[in-house]
């Protein structure tokens, strides 16, 4: 069993291709850093994030305000005003908008820190660093983790910059954060499988994407191949990679599982499901290409677990090419950058930048 530091250092390296600005020169000491567990891990690099950010300035909005006031700002509230001046008060009801930094973007930031910092198991030195940021959020408030709608949050173009440290806030705050039988917060040991598997599945979309720039590599959706065009209620194929160069294509289902195989009656198959799909997307792709030479591609890539036994095959199903390997994070990262290189070389017969 390897250092646990290592699978930790991978998740950073993971962040660091799922998130570009991570790449920049300022995060280079967190790199070098060895952790022990995610939660200091996912603490100094929102601190580097934050430092960051405070140095282009905190993200400021228009927020609308209401203010019974002695001088005329922004517009009369006329009935307030009327109430006011039945109750005697000499003083106009006044709405307004005000340049303020106390917006979602960085209430989110604050709450993250301060789950951080009540966090025992965050080092000293990481909540030292978080309090000196923390001083210039005086004016921002915290909010409730279970009452944030991370999808209606929409970035601009002045605020682009948060898109990543918002990113991370959502996964400590969704993948991090249990309810206790008080009903406060803490800290699960491990983000969740489902977050995780995002996280998996946006690093190796994004990895090829940076290591193959004469690839077409996205994350697209295959149309069904329909005979007669009315393809009512059926469900989106949204593949999760997907590489092509000319007319080779391979696809690829990254899966993040606590059991890479299916077992029943100590008899270990892959996951039906995954297979089933992995198929179909292969076969409507192959589809679009009609009677012109093509070579399309599947592959379930799961990241590896410590179960005894693991997937390492290939099928040939009905003219397509459907593999099944692992993706080992507890080994250093030029290893994995290697077996991800490796089937890019197996499939295209290139070697990736």
């Amino acid at each position: 069993m390897k250092d646990k530091s290592i699978l930790i250092k991978n998740i950073y390296y993971m962040l660091s291709y799922a998130f570009q600005a991570l790449t920049q020169s300022n995060y280079e000491d967190v790199a070098k850093e060895k952790f022990e567990d995610l939660h200091n891990l996912f603490a100094a690099v929102l601190a580097k994030g934050i430092g960051h950010q405070l140095k282009q300035g905190l993200y400021r909005e228009y927020l609308n305000r209401q203010e019974d006031i002695s001088v005329m700002r922004g517009k009369i509230n006329m009935p307030g005003t009327i109430r006011n001046r039945l109750e005697r008060k000499r003083v106009l009801a006044c709405e307004y908008d005000e340049l303020s930094q106390n917006n979602q973007l960085n209430q989110i930031l604050k709450t993250t820190v301060m789950i951080l910092l009540r966090h025992a198991d965050v080092k000293p030195k990481y909540k030292d660093d978080l309090k000196k940021k923390m001083l210039f959020f005086s004016n921002v408030d915290t909010l409730e983790p279970s009452s944030i709608k991370w999808s209606s949050i929409r970035f601009q173009r002045n605020n682009q910059t948060y898109r990543m440290l918002v990113s991370i806030c959502q996964l400590i705050i969704e993948g991090m954060l249990i309810t206790t039988e008080k009903g406060g917060y803490k800290l699960a040991s491990f983000v969740d499988e489902q977050r995780m598997s995002r996280l998996y599945e946006k690093f190796i979309l994004e990895y090829y994407y940076r290591k193959l720039p004469s690839f077409t590599v996205s994350a697209s959706q295959i149309p069904w191949a329909l005979d007669n065009g009315v393809g009512t209620m059926l469900p989106v194929m949204q593949s999760d990679i997907t590489i092509q160069k000319k007319e080779t294509v391979l696809i690829i289902d990254a899966k993040y599982y606590a059991q890479t195989t299916q077992a029943q009656y100590d008899k270990h198959t892959l996951h039906s499901s995954n297979l089933y799909q992995i198929f179909t997307y292969v076969k409507n792709k192959d589809a679009e290409f009609g009677e012109k030479p093509h070579v399309v591609s599947g592959l379930l890539l799961y990241a590896k677990t410590e179960e005894e036994i693991q997937p390492d095959n290939s099928y040939l199903m009905s003219g397509n090419r459907i593999s099944v390997r692992t993706l080992d994070l507890n080994r250093e990262f030029a290893e994995i950058a290697k077996q991800l290189n490796e089937i890019v070389e197996e499939h295209f017969g290139v070697t990736a930048a």
